[in-house]
């Protein structure tokens, strides 16, 4: 029996195991995160986020790969996202640092910064989820959520291996919780590496770096992850400025 073309065409209903136990792992991870802050566990809260993201990269590329792509798949991961990557880091920021900005100041600057972070990555996501199919997938518009996550996430981390409280930095961490929430929602343009890993040849040097940076990652993970998240969301902003600079170069000749 020949199937007919509507049905061919008719989009899959069906939930697919695999690619949405990694959504609902990454899920676990940001909401275990939140518990941990809120029983003042910041360096464990911290990892949690970092486990949460590299559980993200796994669920869109294992689903593509597997052909088991849904739209409720795709819906699925932005709530979970919207968890890990917006509610979990405005959470932990808050309870480790911005209250104490809240107390010293007699009003609400320092739950209001977190909530900005927050409603920024809903608006992220929301802006990622309507370009989905016309966008240039090997870039973003605005820095990723799970980068802007991983940013805030690992300076606790790093900052509580330090010893240095939170409250000793308040004013950084407001600086930098506002920064990634602006960066999200900017039109900044950051690479997205999706095409690494396709059937793409890279140069043999680039694959030298790569196992350079897991091996020094390996080393000292938290500092090595600050880094790289704070090089990856200053990137937008500096190739925006060289855009801008070369601009002014070609119509000043």
């Amino acid at each position: 029996m020949v199937e007919s073309s509507e049905a061919r065409k008719r989009p899959s209903r069906g939930i697919y195991l695999l690619p949405n136990l990694f959504t609902t792992s990454a899920l676990f991870a940001g909401f275990y995160s939140i518990v941990l802050a809120y029983g003042g566990e910041y360096t464990q809260a911290g990892i949690a986020i970092i486990v949460a993201m590299v559980l993200d990269g796994f669920d869109g590329r294992v689903a593509r790969m597997t052909n088991t792509t849904t739209a409720f798949g795709a819906e699925y991961d932005s709530m979970a996202d919207m968890i890990s990557f917006g509610m979990a880091p405005a959470f932990l920021m808050y309870s480790w640092s911005l209250s104490s900005l809240t107390e010293a100041y007699h009003g609400q600057l320092g739950w209001v910064i977190a909530f900005v972070y927050t409603a920024c990555c809903g608006l992220r996501l929301a802006r990622f989820n309507v370009a989905v199919g016309t966008a240039d997938k090997r870039f973003f518009q605005g820095l990723a959520c799970p980068s802007a996550a991983a940013f805030l996430a690992s300076f606790v981390w790093v900052m509580s291996e330090m010893g240095v409280n939170g409250p000793d930095v308040v004013l950084l961490v407001g600086i930098m919780t506002l920064f990634a929430g602006v960066a999200m929602v900017s039109t900044f343009t950051y690479y997205s590496f999706k095409d690494l890993g396709t059937n793409r040849k890279v140069p043999f040097a680039m694959l030298l770096g790569l196992l350079l940076l897991f091996v020094v990652t390996a080393v000292d993970p938290a500092k090595m992850i600050l880094i790289a998240s704070a090089l990856y969301a200053l990137s937008g902003p500096v190739y925006y400025l060289f855009r801008v600079y070369r601009k002014r170069a070609r119509q000043s000749v």
